[in-house]
């Protein structure tokens, strides 16, 4: 930055999923770019790393719908308005359609989709009171693209793009002065995708497939995923609603 206030200045903004990752990334970020920044997640200790640099820290379970109104509604008393939700919080759970188990799909989608949802009405519900916002979904590529060891999350992040662009439509159209877009990314840099990794039967020649995966022949960084979700939360992006932005290394290119 130059020293200037920072081209968030004055928006607040809350982020789910700030524990860690691209979240912890969106966090420093917004903070750094002048807003008033909330950070949840349902790790607490991860949480409290981030004193100094969120402005409000809140414990949430994004699958629990009364606390998405306990939290929107903490996020107003401090800060007097809601500008901005990244809904960054999700969770990925390895299993093809033989192997993955109901209860593993539904744990999946109640993170990944009813958290997703239940965060976009909830924004609204206060942004239509004011002169509008913007909301950052965090989908995938592999809401995109198939993958066959993912079913359970390719189907919520599927169901987060669709979700997206049905709710610009409705916020467009209701006069709202809304945004909602999606975020893409590929295989990045985060404990979620360390974990998995960490979690493979042949740990070395996963993070090789990863990387080869992208034309860009690496991993993203949290960072790189945190500019995007920056462009699309700020008004530089003013006239994009309904969009989907790949981040992703050229992997969709294909």
């Amino acid at each position: 930055m130059d020293g200037g206030p920072g081209r968030l200045a004055g928006k607040a903004a809350l982020i789910t999923g700030a524990a860690s990752g691209i979240g912890r990334a969106a966090v420093a970020l917004f903070h750094a770019e002048g807003a008033k920044v909330a950070a949840t997640d349902r790790n607490e200790s991860g949480l409290a790393e981030l004193k100094g640099v969120a402005d409000l820290i809140l414990a949430q379970d994004v699958a629990d719908e009364a606390r998405w109104r306990e939290v929107v509604d903490a996020v107003v008393a401090a800060f007097g308005r809601l500008d901005i939700l990244v809904n960054s919080a999700g969770i990925a759970l390895k299993g093809n359609i033989e192997t993955a188990t109901l209860d593993e799909f539904r744990r999946t989608e109640a993170v990944n989709v009813e958290g997703t949802f239940l965060g976009c009405r909830e924004a609204i519900r206060v942004m239509k009171r004011t002169d509008g916002g913007s909301i950052v979904n965090l989908s995938s590529v592999a809401g995109v693209i198939g993958d066959a060891q993912s079913t359970a999350y390719c189907a919520s992040k599927g169901a987060v793009r669709l979700l997206t662009k049905s709710a610009a439509l409705h916020c467009a159209r209701a006069g709202y002065n809304i945004r909602l877009n999606s975020v893409h990314p590929s295989f990045a840099e985060t404990p979620m995708v360390e974990a998995l990794i960490a979690g493979s039967k042949n740990p070395e020649r996963v993070r090789e497939s990863l990387m080869r995966a992208s034309p860009m022949g690496r991993m993203g960084r949290p960072e790189e995923v945190a500019n995007a979700i920056f462009y699309l939360a700020s008004d530089e992006s003013s006239f994009t609603t309904g969009a989907e932005l790949m981040v992703d290394g050229g992997l969709t290119a294909q």
